[in-house]
């Protein structure tokens, strides 16, 4: 699998950025969903990755300043075919190298509490990711949880 930067408003790379976003919308309460769509995943601010297999399509994520020294995951999905294969799994060591290259202390991440963010919340918790207050202008709620990955420590 390769990880590249990408635009998510590419065409071969949009509809799973649109399917990332009807899949968070209709499994958060309104008002609880974060998500970004393509043209916010294209903001200076955030660097855009995808996962291909060859030609095939695998997975996305990206990677959103928060500050000097932080960064916040956003945009994690795999598609149905890549599942269990190791995409989310690339884009997210992807991220994290790509944070520490660039002398980030931590890394922050919000996701939902139903059963349908169990596998991404395994994938983060695995990764070193651990509970943690909200951050930045995310508010507490039964919705919604967040965790950090301290990168100060190897």
């Amino acid at each position: 699998m390769q990880v590249r930067a990408d635009d998510p408003r590419h065409p071969r790379v949009a509809p799973l950025v649109a399917e990332h976003i009807a899949d968070q919308l209709g499994n958060t309460p309104a008002g609880f969903a974060f998500v970004l769509g393509a043209d916010a995943l294209a903001a200076p601010d955030i660097d855009f990755f995808s996962v291909w297999d060859g030609d095939t399509l695998m997975g996305m994520g990206a990677l959103k300043v928060l500050g000097a020294d932080s960064g916040e995951v956003k945009s994690m999905r795999s598609t149905t075919a890549a599942r269990g294969r190791g995409a989310g799994h690339a884009v997210l060591r992807h991220i994290i190298a790509t944070a520490r290259a660039r002398g980030y202390r931590a890394l922050y991440l919000e996701t939902g509490t139903t059963p349908p963010y169990d596998a991404a919340l395994t994938l983060y918790r695995r990764a070193g990711f651990v509970s943690c207050p909200p951050f930045g202008d995310y508010v507490a709620s039964p919705h919604n949880q967040f965790l950090m990955l301290d990168l100060g420590e190897d």
